[in-house]
């Protein structure tokens, strides 16, 4: 018996796309994100706040190393929008 994944399709929670190395786009809330997977540390992410009045993001890791699905990195941005101060565009303080 090999230990060679086989092919199929995809389970229904994931997205084929966060698993390489490409970025992926999210509009969250009416912001846009860059979504990106850190070759080197499988299950961590950058996020870039692509539509935000600063050059800023964040970064995360998915649970106990695995890839996050598309649902799971949606609650991430929401979260992290949440802390948000509208006025300044940064961090609450």
């Amino acid at each position: 018996m090999s230990n060679e994944p086989e092919p199929g399709l995809a389970p229904e929670h994931t997205n084929p796309r966060h698993v390489g190395g490409d970025p992926i786009m999210l509009t969250v809330d009416g912001q846009q994100f860059r979504v990106r997977q850190r070759a080197e540390r499988p299950g961590e992410y950058d996020f870039d706040w692509l539509s935000g009045p600063h050059d800023y993001g964040f970064g995360i890791s998915g649970a106990a190393g695995s890839a996050m699905t598309e649902p799971e990195m949606e609650e991430a941005i929401r979260d992290f929008l949440a802390e948000i101060d509208p006025a300044t565009g940064y961090l609450k303080e």
